[in-house]
């Protein structure tokens, strides 16, 4: 006999926010259950929770969880909770912020993101700054670090699969004759890597490789103090393989003595909806042990609780 499968109900945006006020009356905050709301919906659906809680309570969804929440918690919330592009925006403008700033958020924005991702982001930069992404990066850079931050940020890549093999070819040459003569900054290598889609750069990479006998990275570790090129091969491995760049960030934050939260909470938020499935699997090969269980490790309570319902969620 056939087994009725039971429709799952999903509270519409009105329940939501309903449960989410109720959460934040009476005496303390419901943790649990913002956890158990906004943890497990998609940006689609958060988005209309905050619209439909606006609405309804006259006030910012955002601004009454900065009020109830504290410390990592509220930070990992309040990312989580934002549309990814303004969320990024947000990253964006805090990394080029005096006390906040990063030349590593930069790129990783710029190069993890696809062309209309990173379009959205410059979108949502104007309207919450009155500013351009790229006219604040190229203001708070210098020297080589503008150089190569600006191009990247600016970039509109192809996004399609279609490689040509003599271009892959040809340019390998080029990024192989400037690394040797140890011209990281050459107006070429630059050209390269923030201007060609991301399938063109694997072609050349590997045409780099086979004919050269390294790959690429290994020939930008001639000097492994070099802040720059640490950047250069972060801007590669990025674009190329982001699952092995993200797993090598969140090893970092966990691993580092008291552990960087900011890095932990950045990538746990931005990559929860992307391709979280591969950067767990990336860990566990490269950890041999699960990113469920260093996570729960290195953080505690109402944190560690959303982080690890961020990553059970896997591929949106």
């Amino acid at each position: 006999m056939a087994t009725l499968k039971v429709p799952v109900h999903v509270p519409s945006p009105s329940d939501d926010a309903e449960q989410l006020r109720k959460a934040f009356e009476g005496w303390g905050t419901n943790e649990q259950l913002i956890i158990d709301i906004l943890a497990h919906r998609n940006a689609a659906q958060r988005n209309s929770i905050r619209k439909v809680y606006g609405e309804a309570y006259g006030e910012d969804l955002l601004k009454c969880l900065e009020k109830e929440l504290t410390s990592d918690f509220e930070r990992a919330v309040l990312l989580f909770t934002l549309d990814p592009a303004e969320r990024d925006a947000h990253l964006a403008n805090e990394a080029t912020k005096k006390f906040t700033s990063s030349n590593w958020i930069l790129m990783e924005i710029a190069c993890s993101r696809s062309s209309h991702e990173l379009l959205n982001v410059k979108k949502a930069y104007h309207a919450r700054y009155k500013k351009s992404l790229e006219e604040d990066v190229a203001h708070h850079t210098t020297g080589e670090y503008r150089k190569l931050l600006v191009p990247l940020v600016s970039a509109f890549r192809y996004e399609g699969e279609e490689v040509n093999m003599t271009l892959a070819k040809s340019e390998a040459k080029i990024l192989h004759d400037k690394i040797s003569d140890k011209h990281y900054t050459d107006d070429e290598v630059i050209r390269i890597v923030s201007t060609r889609s991301k399938a063109q750069l694997n072609a050349t990479l590997n045409h780099y490789n086979t004919s050269f006998g390294n790959a690429i990275n290994k020939d930008l570790k001639a000097d492994p103090s070099d802040e720059f090129l640490k950047l250069l091969r972060a801007v590669i491995k990025c674009l190329t393989t982001p699952e092995q760049y993200f797993e090598k960030v969140l090893r970092q934050a966990i691993n580092k003595l008291g552990s960087d939260e900011w890095a932990l909470t950045r990538v746990v938020t931005t990559r929860a909806e992307v391709d979280m499935v591969r950067i767990k699997e990336a860990y566990q090969r490269r950890n041999s042990i699960p990113l469920e269980q260093a996570i729960a490790k290195d953080t505690s309570g109402d944190y560690e609780k959303f982080l690890l319902a961020l990553i059970g969620a896997g591929d949106a």
